[in-house]
């Protein structure tokens, strides 16, 4: 990481300079903010983590619990949440903290209907992420995420007790246009009632989101009407794989999944309870936790389930929901008008947690749409660019709804005889889905953000569209082994990465040197265009270079000025633009990533961490027209 940018400052270089008006914990609440949070679940979090960053932009995070979450709720991290976590700066407490899941294991009853293993698998496939599957409780992501809120110039908080009752929208008006009647939820302030306005309001308050219901929002979708009971517990047992992921089927009582949980000793039981009627909630069977355990009891037989301390436990069943659209404007003014409320998470689709993925892709959606927000209250963009938010998102949520549907019935399916390569039905399909359960399916269509393939050749191991797949690589100045991938911080900059051809060192006449020079000086150039008069040439596009050679092979103080600028107060260089393949290792990013070395190319990575287009080196106009669609000419 980099400090001491504008000057020395000692202690945690995490916590940066508080803003000179941020709000303090003992003030009213505003009357006018730019955004407006419904919700600190991990949706809300994420979204107010990166805009706790920009100290120009007011934001109000509202929820109706009395504190932060201390236990329960979704514990999945997906390959992909990890590598976002990398850019927040918090993937290695989680990497400390939490259980890895290396293999996934299954166990079914036997030719004497007692239970015994019939597959294990590796839960992440070689070579997809350099992260792994970790499980954590979600209240400490929520911690994290409180962290970063805490430490950043805003100093930002959750405004605990409040809830969105009403809101209502004056689309005539373009200041604050969003009125919104907040209502006291804590003991003694119950009927109380608060008014703010709004630029913007984000929902992320829930399947039974008010936000939602206030712009004519609804969930669709069916339920396969099955109870299913939840458990945290601290137990005794002879079970095998009590610390390992593993789908336990009985002969007669159901299934069950077993997830280890941080600490050790923590495990986590999804349990199969009842079948519920057309119109029946899990609630109406009045059951507990003592139902939960009874039946996993049966289910684990004749293996011994011991249980000293229950920690958390809820029944609920399985719902596959989404919404119509993720935001306030109808299909037919989306010409005219541009989003002023939207929601996330669970507020817009609901599923079960069989496959990991709840928490994992509500906080997708804000990681999302946090970058768009700042790049319009910043400036740098129409607010048009938000219309993108609800194409982007809802094709992704629809992918899981319809994958979690599918995989649901799996799961819960009686019979599981048939095998193909000597694993059974639902260990195959695990095995199948494994690219979806790390979250790296996500593929964005062609538009004004995501390029066409015209050029994916270059660099087929980039997919435009999907995640951008980090590699290891040595940064020049200091020789420091890394990835390449962690260089993207959650800042709402895009990234444009130069791989350089064979030959290329950064000599003057070269491709990527003439590439820089028109990048830094020409004026049709993106970073001339759209960035503003007095910021860092890097503020809205940081643009770095990768060599083929090793690091001993090129001199730093020969790149392109465009490589190591000055910035900043005081005009320090930056020392970490320049990166080489690590051939010392063998891990060659431009072999791995399948790069054309003879004419090296382009790759622009957005804000969110996906790939946003491939170009050659002398595509001067195409790469002006990328980010001419999305940002605003300010230079």
């Amino acid at each position: 990481m980099q400090y001491h940018l504008n000057g020395f400052h000692p202690g945690d270089p995490d916590v940066l300079p508080a803003a000179p008006d941020h709000r303090r914990a003992d003030d009213p609440l505003p009357a006018v903010v730019d955004v407006l949070i419904a919700g600190s679940g991990p949706a809300g979090l994420c979204l107010a983590a990166q805009l706790a960053r920009v100290p120009q932009i007011r934001t109000l995070l509202v929820e109706p619990k009395p504190g932060p979450t201390e236990k329960g709720q979704a514990d999945g991290i997906s390959v992909r949440t990890m590598e976002m976590f990398q850019a927040f700066g918090f993937a290695e407490k989680v990497l400390r903290e939490s259980v890895w899941i290396n293999e996934t294991t299954f166990w079914s009853p036997g030719d004497s209907a007692s239970l015994c293993r019939v597959a294990r698998v590796q839960d992440v496939p070689d070579g997809v992420s350099e992260m792994p599957h970790v499980l954590i409780n979600q209240a400490r992501v929520h911690d994290l995420f409180l962290d970063v809120m805490h430490n950043a110039p805003t100093r930002l908080a959750p405004d605990y007790g409040l809830k969105v009752a009403t809101l209502s929208i004056d689309p005539t008006t373009a200041d604050y246009p969003v009125t919104v009647t907040l209502a006291h939820t804590a003991p003694g302030r119950e009927g109380q009632t608060e008014t703010v306005r709004a630029n913007y309001v984000i929902g992320c308050d829930g399947a039974r989101s008010n936000v939602r219901s206030a712009i004519g929002g609804a969930l669709h979708g069916d339920a396969a009407h099955q109870a299913w009971g939840v458990i945290d517990l601290l137990a005794v047992t002879d079970f095998p794989d009590w610390r390992k992921k593993s789908f336990v089927r009985s002969q007669d009582d159901g299934i069950l999944m077993v997830l280890p949980r941080e600490g050790g000793h923590l495990v986590r039981l999804y349990v199969e309870l009842d079948q519920l009627g057309a119109h029946e909630r899990a609630a109406d069977r009045g059951m507990n936790a003592d139902d939960i355990i009874a039946k996993a009891q049966r289910i684990f037989q004749p293996f011994k389930l011991e249980v000293k301390e229950v920690v958390w436990w809820s029944i609920y069943e399985i719902g596959h929901r989404l919404t119509d659209k993720f935001d306030d404007v109808p299909p037919a003014e989306v010409a005219t008008r541009t989003p002023r409320v939207m929601l996330a998470g669970d507020a817009c689709h609901t599923h079960s947690p069989k496959a990991g993925q709840g928490m994992n892709v509500s906080m997708g959606d804000t990681f999302n749409l946090g970058w768009k927000l700042i790049s319009v209250l910043t400036g740098r963009a129409d607010p048009a660019l938000l219309h993108s938010y609800s194409g982007e998102r809802r094709a992704a949520a629809q992918g899981l709804v319809e994958f979690d549907h599918k995989w649901a019935r799996v799961v819960g399916a009686r019979a599981d005889n048939d095998t193909v390569d000597g694993l059974p039905r639902v260990a195959r399909e695990f095995v199948n889905n494994l690219p979806f359960t790390c979250g790296l399916t996500i593929q964005y269509e062609p538009g004004a953000l995501t390029g066409m393939p015209t050029h994916q050749h270059l660099a087929p191991g980039f997919d435009i569209g999907k995640r951008f797949h980090s590699a290891p690589v040595v940064r020049l100045a200091d020789a420091k082994p890394m990835q390449l991938g962690h260089t993207i911080e959650a800042d709402a900059r895009f990234r444009l990465f130069v791989f350089a051809p064979t030959s290329d060192t950064g000599a003057p006449g070269g491709a990527t040197a003439s590439l820089c020079d028109w990048l830094e000086h020409d004026a049709t150039s993106p970073l001339r265009r759209h960035t503003a008069p007095g910021e860092d040439v890097d503020a809205v596009i940081d643009a770095r270079a990768v060599f083929q050679q090793g690091f001993r092979e090129l001199d730093h103080a020969a790149m392109p000025t465009l490589l190591r600028p000055h910035v900043g107060r005081f005009g320090l260089c930056d020392y970490e633009k320049v990166f080489c393949a690590d051939l010392k290792r063998g891990e060659d990013i431009f072999e791995m990533r399948g790069i054309d070395r003879g004419t090296g190319c382009v790759v622009i990575v957005r804000p969110d961490q996906y790939v946003g287009h491939i170009l050659p080196l002398q595509a001067r106009e195409e790469l002006a027209a990328y980010f001419a669609g999305i940002l605003r000419v300010r230079g």
